[in-house]
Order: C-alpha cells, then sequence, then structure tokens
C-alpha cells in the first residue's frame, strides 16, 4: 500500500480544468475555444467509492482521463496517492487501473486466458506471480469455466468483466470505472455491479463515472453530479435524495411536445423545475412541485393544444434530483 501524505486524500482534483481548440464554420473556418471541463474540485478518501454523474458531454470522461494522465490539464492540478498526475505521471500509472466502457481493449481471436497473460506481461506482473493472480481474478469476476474460450464468443457484459480483470492485473490501489455498465443487459449490469462492491469490500478505492443514477445510489459513498463541464452538487445519496423530498412530481404524458409549452411550464408559479424524457412516441414532462402547491390544472392549462395522455402524481426519487440538477440553467446563463 502506498503512504499518503497524513491529511490528504488518495485522490485530489483542484480546480481542474481542460479546454480544446477547434474550427467552426463552413466557408470561413474561425478557431474556437471550448471548456471541456472548468473549475472541478473533489477529493477522494482511501477507501471510498466515489460517483462522477453527469449526462453524456458534461465532461466526466474528460475528467477521468486527467486523472489517469491521458490528457494533460489546461488548467488547476491533481494528484493520486500524493503524486502529481502531471510531474509524477510515471508514478501515477503504476499504482491505478482503467477500465472503460465498450468493447475496446481485447483481443477478440485470443482468449479470455490469453488475454490476461498477454496484458499481465504488459503491466510487468512477475512471471512466477501471474498464474496464481490470473486464476483469482477469472475467479473473482465470474469467468471460471469460460476462461478458455475466444472473446469474440463473449457476451458484453463478459467483455466488461474480462475488462475490470485486465485492470486489477497489477493490484492497483485506485481503480477507475468509466461507465463501466453501458450498454450492457440487466441481467449482466448486475453482475458487473456486485464485481464493483466487491472491490469496494477488498479496500479499492474507486471513482466510477456513470449516467445512471440507480447504480450510484447502490454502490457509491458519495457522489458529485457533473454538468458543463462544472460540479453543481456533490455528497452522499442521501445528501441529494434530501433536494427532492419536499412536494411531489407530476408526471404528464404527452405527444407532440413543443418547447414552447415546456418553457411556459417552467414559468408556473409553484414549479420548481420540469424536464421532458422521451418514451417511444410519447413525450413525458416531469414537472417538480413545491411544497403545498398544486399544480396540475395550471400545467395542463400551458399544454392547450397538445395531445395530452396519461396524468399522474407521485413522491420523488433520487433520479428525480438527478434530473433537475443536470436540467438546471447554469448559473450566469442567459435569461
Amino acid at each position: 500500500m502506498v503512504p499518503v501524505p497524513s491529511g490528504r486524500p488518495v485522490v485530489r482534483a483542484h480546480d481542474l480544468r481542460r479546454s480544446y481548440r477547434t474550427r467552426a464554420g463552413t466557408f470561413r473556418r474561425e478557431r474556437k475555444e471550448v471548456e471541456a471541463v472548468r473549475g472541478v474540485s473533489f477529493d477522494i478518501e482511501r477507501g471510498e467509492l466515489f460517483g462522477l454523474l453527469g449526462p453524456n458531454g458534461a465532461g466526466k470522461t474528460t475528467t477521468i482521463k486527467m486523472l489517469i494522465t491521458l490528457l494533460l490539464p489546461t488548467g488547476g492540478s491533481a494528484e493520486v496517492l500524493g503524486h502529481d498526475v502531471v510531474a509524477d505521471a510515471r508514478e501515477v500509472r503504476r499504482h491505478i487501473g482503467y477500465v472503460f466502457g465498450g468493447d475496446r481493449g481485447l483481443y477478440e481471436r485470443l482468449s479470455a486466458l490469453d488475454n490476461l497473460r498477454y496484458f499481465a506481461e504488459l503491466y510487468g506482473v512477475p512471471p512466477r506471480e501471474q498464474r496464481q493472480r490470473i486464476g483469482e481474478l477469472v475467479e473473482m469476476v465470474g469467468l471460471t469455466g469460460r476462461e478458455k474460450e475466444r472473446v469474440e464468443g463473449f457476451s458484453r457484459g463478459m467483455r466488461q468483466r474480462l475488462h475490470i480483470a485486465r485492470g486489477l492485473l497489477h493490484d492497483p490501489e485506485v481503480l477507475f470505472l468509466d461507465e463501466p455498465t453501458i450498454g450492457i443487459d440487466p441481467v449482466g449490469a448486475r453482475e458487473l455491479r456486485g464485481t464493483i462492491a466487491t472491490l469496494r469490500e477488498q479496500g479499492k478505492t474507486i471513482l466510477l463515472t456513470t449516467h445512471y443514477m440507480f447504480e450510484a445510489d447502490e454502490l457509491c459513498d458519495r457522489i458529485a453530479v457533473i454538468r458543463g463541464g462544472e460540479i453543481v452538487a456533490e455528497g452522499t445519496p442521501a445528501d441529494l435524495k434530501q433536494r427532492v423530498t419536499a412536494g411531489h412530481v407530476v408526471e404528464v404524458e404527452t405527444f407532440g411536445l413543443p418547447e414552447t409549452s415546456v418553457d411556459a411550464v417552467r414559468l408556473l408559479d409553484g414549479v420548481r423545475s420540469a424536464a421532458v424524457e422521451e418514451r417511444g412516441q410519447a413525450q413525458v414532462l416531469i414537472v417538480q412541485v413545491r411544497p403545498g402547491a398544486e399544480v396540475t390544472s395550471l400545467v395542463l392549462g400551458s399544454l392547450d393544444g397538445v395531445n395530452v395522455g396519461r396524468v399522474s402524481s407521485r413522491e420523488p426519487t433520487l433520479e428525480d434530483a438527478y434530473v433537475e440538477l443536470v436540467s438546471a440553467e447554469p448559473a450566469g446563463a442567459p435569461a
């Protein structure tokens, strides 16, 4: 175990920033600077499972790539186990594992066993330790009996579990999981979450990025929600639930809902926020209502001319807190 200076977290990001230069325009190509990450700060303590949540394009993967030394920050600083991710990049890489969602990163025509043997050599695992280490990991991720089969015949969930085994070959102290359950069927995702929970019980420090609120609620000790490259909320799952425990939620099923109607609902007295969720052919308007307010008739009045289906009222959930956070207007945005 790498000693961390007293009082310092295992992972620390301070005012972390990353900008890209791109060109826009069809005829007159103009240079444009895009800020993907805008002053992100958080700490992760030893043995903690920390969730970084946000919609696609919010800056989750860019943040994680800076922490694992794949991208250089354009501002701010970050440390892993007391090592600066820029000045001590080699030392950081020695003690971290990285697992990303998707099918890349494995050799499909090799067996799971041969994949792990190959990556064990790359990670510098001593030959005398490889057999035992690989056997332990195959058992831990639930691939015992399938390890001699080619990866091309594996389901996506099995591939993701093999990804996790690969990322743990050198027994890293810190593990970065970037949307590991994306695109996996419910059964495979549940098995993968079980594997992640086991790693947490073993004392690994884990940063998990996801946009599945229920997944973060089940696994994480603390959560940070990122929107537009900025952290907009941080705390335990219970802390985030407190944001919406007061009041209730009105859901209105609509067909062909214009944005102007959604804007009108947001301006109603008693409405805290409103968002739209696509469900098949329908658009479901989800309205967060302030405590004591009754807005159903007002909401329906704002949808004049819109084809309305089912209308219901329910208690708020953790997912509602997440939707409210990522749907809110950024501070300083034009009205």
